[in-house]
């Protein structure tokens, strides 16, 4: 029997119980709503709604129940309703007629509301702290390649030379901007402590939401709307938008690693602890890892979807549909916590050829910008350096020579101002030592760059 039933309303079909069933996914909400719960009680005893030694045997009883989950003595009924009712269940078993007292001044839409908010304050502290690990994992192989020079690339194209090490801190400023959503969105939860809302308009006991605030972890702050309290559904929507902007960045870096270890590139390759082999062709190691690290994140994006049109049309306060929000929550959560905690192995699977990466820069005239800039710094202005730059590019493509293969008398016929120290100025590694700006590829601002990182996240 449902814990809502009464003479006035007798139970339901047991096919439209099955249906209404959720335990089977908000079961992991159990040591949250037991934590809840006894705020909960702490409070009614505190208040004077039911006696001091009641109220202790139901705290005493919540941990107690918190314990056996722990160590797996508490076997959960999957026949209840759902959690909340498995435990108010649970309890009265152990307690009899007390434990039933628990619900007293409070709704099951307030408890629920609790019990998602510690779960998502859980999840979100999990991560912020994999977060900064992974940042540390970028930020320890960039150390290792800050002199690794590249192509780096726009449109697919090679463009400038680069260092692997500036590219790598490309992810670690998506990261840090990543841990950032994920600290904002801790804040807002954690001022808005749901217990005492009630169904929608608080209660006619003399509770004190602020006491029950201050005897749960993680809150500062009780509602401040009760409306709002157990209708909003914003941090979930928060939440999955911060999960799918972090799948987004994971996926491409899983694209380019996919990309930079195939044949055509060969920049990199991955140990066996990070690829798989094929069925039928011996000699494949494919980067089936990191490819389903690019498709799991079209799944969160679904679940960011499904939760902003589940929430889209239904009016205050609370309606039976945000019982599907939960399982879009979780699934987001689960899978974007399965990709993060990956990533520290993933970067440390992956082996650089430096040596390959170095030579593909000789290719493609990543160098012509600097031939350009070497005449505007001669004084001609930089359209004009860049038209004569253009041409010399085209001439390289006629003969099938690099910029470097040109002799002076070459370059001195497009332009008088070519000078013998050319050469210098079209060297890779200082096209790249000399970009030494804040932000930039050389090997001392990318270092810095390191830095800076360490000390935002320590």
């Amino acid at each position: 029997m449902a814990i809502w039933s009464n003479k006035f309303h007798e139970e339901m079909s047991q096919d439209a119980y099955n249906f209404n069933q959720s335990i089977q996914v908000d079961y992991r909400l159990l040591d949250a709503d037991l934590r809840g719960s006894k705020a909960h009680a702490a409070m009614l005893g505190k208040q004077g709604i039911l006696p001091l030694e009641e109220t202790d045997r139901l705290v005493n009883e919540l941990e107690q129940m918190r314990q056996d989950y722990a160590n797996g003595s508490l076997q959960i009924d999957f026949t209840s309703e759902d959690v909340h009712s498995f435990i108010e269940a649970e309890l009265t078993e152990r307690l009899g007629t007390i434990g039933k007292k628990v619900h007293t001044g409070r709704s099951r839409n307030d408890q629920v509301a609790t019990a998602m908010r510690i779960y998502v304050l859980d999840e979100l502290t999990d991560f912020i702290n994999q977060t900064k690990t992974a940042i540390q994992a970028i930020i320890s192989k960039a150390e290792a390649h800050l002199d690794t020079i590249m192509p780096g690339y726009t449109h697919l194209q090679r463009a400038q030379p680069i260092t692997y090490a500036h590219y790598l801190m490309a992810y670690a400023q998506m990261y840090v901007r990543d841990l950032g959503r994920f600290e904002d969105l801790y804040d807002r939860v954690a001022a808005d402590m749901p217990l005492g809302a009630g169904a929608l308009a608080t209660s006619s006991y003399p509770i004190d939401p602020f006491y029950t605030t201050s005897q749960l972890d993680g809150f500062t702050a009780p509602f401040v709307n009760s409306i709002d309290a157990v209708s909003n559904n914003d941090y979930a929507i928060e939440f999955l938008s911060a999960l799918s902007i972090m799948s987004m960045h994971m996926s491409r870096y899983a694209e380019e690693t996919i990309m930079w270890s195939s044949q055509e590139f060969r920049f990199i390759r991955l140990t066996d602890a990070f690829s798989t082999g094929s069925s039928i062709m011996p000699q494949k190691k494919n980067a089936d890892i990191h490819e389903l690290m690019r498709g799991k994140t079209g799944r969160v994006y679904g679940d960011l979807m499904a939760v902003l049109t589940i929430m889209k049309g239904i009016p205050l306060a609370y309606d039976k549909d945000m019982q599907e929000i939960k399982e879009q929550l979780f699934d987001g959560i689960d899978h974007v916590k399965a990709m993060l905690s990956l990533l520290p192995g993933m970067l440390e699977a992956t082996i650089v050829d430096a040596d390959r990466m170095y030579a593909a820069c000789g290719s493609g005239f990543l160098n012509a910008t600097d031939c350009a800039d070497y005449l505007t710094n001669k004084g001609m202005a930089f359209r004009d350096a860049y038209k004569i730059s253009g041409n010399l590019v085209a001439y390289c493509t006629e003969k099938d020579q690099a910029l470097e293969d040109l002799t002076l008398e070459e370059y001195q016929g497009f332009s008088d101002l070519f000078e013998a120290d050319i050469y210098e100025a079209i060297d890779l590694k200082n096209c790249v030592y000399r970009r030494n700006v804040a932000g930039g590829p050389a090997p001392e601002a990318v270092q810095a760059a390191i830095e800076r990182v360490r000390t935002n996240i320590a």
